[in-house]
């Protein structure tokens, strides 16, 4: 299994082989260092966590200094859980790289999604709004009915105007198309969910 950190740089248009154009979202993945190995025997599951970017030791948390005295401080510290309840081979300390994936790998990529605020429901759900004529004036996105009157409340998981974004997105099926060792970046298939800069997680 392959995992590695990493931030969305942009996105891109790459140029297959055969002449193809796809879209594309460059990632500045890794290098990631092992801070820890849990074990099913110790932990109660098994899981690897990586440590990736960097940042003042003042800003780190008082425990994880400590943990992390040996290895240096962190931006990002995250789990990832092998397919598999035996425990992986590396160790603490050992550094993962972009090198481990190779053009033609699917993997998928999991990250916070465009946090866009409170919105209404067109925006938020596709509806189409009301009809600008025969009599009416101000219902062009306007929701329309919530439901019977009867009932005398409003009906479990009623699509209403609401805050929009900010979640946690997986894409899977994702193409990996180029790898610059050189410089640590990776080219992926697609879109990738957040803004420039966000973390994501990449498993192979």
């Amino acid at each position: 299994m392959k995992f590695i950190l990493a931030t969305k740089e942009e996105m891109t248009q790459y140029f297959t082989e055969d002449g193809k154009c796809v879209a594309a979202t460059l990632l500045n993945a890794g290098p990631v260092t092992v801070t820890q190995v849990k074990s099913k025997d110790k932990d109660g599951y098994t899981a690897v966590q990586m440590g990736y970017g960097t940042r003042l030791a003042k800003r780190v948390a008082k425990p994880q200094q400590g943990a992390l005295k040996e290895l240096g401080m962190f931006r990002y510290l995250r789990e990832f859980r092998p397919d598999t309840n035996e425990a992986p081979e590396i160790k603490v300390g050992d550094k993962i790289t972009v090198e481990v994936f190779r053009p033609g790998d699917t993997i998928e990529i999991a990250g916070i999604s465009k946090a866009k605020g409170f919105q209404g429901v067109v925006k938020r759900h596709g509806f189409h709004g009301g009809p600008r004529t025969h009599g009416q004036k101000h219902s062009e996105r306007e929701p329309g009915s919530i439901g019977s009157t009867g009932q005398q409340k409003v009906s479990k998981g009623r699509r209403m105007a609401g805050r929009m974004g900010g979640d946690r997105v997986t894409v899977k099926n994702l193409k990996v198309l180029a790898v610059d060792t050189t410089n640590n970046l990776l080219l992926v298939s697609g879109a990738v969910p957040g803004r420039r800069g966000t973390l994501l997680e990449i498993n192979g």
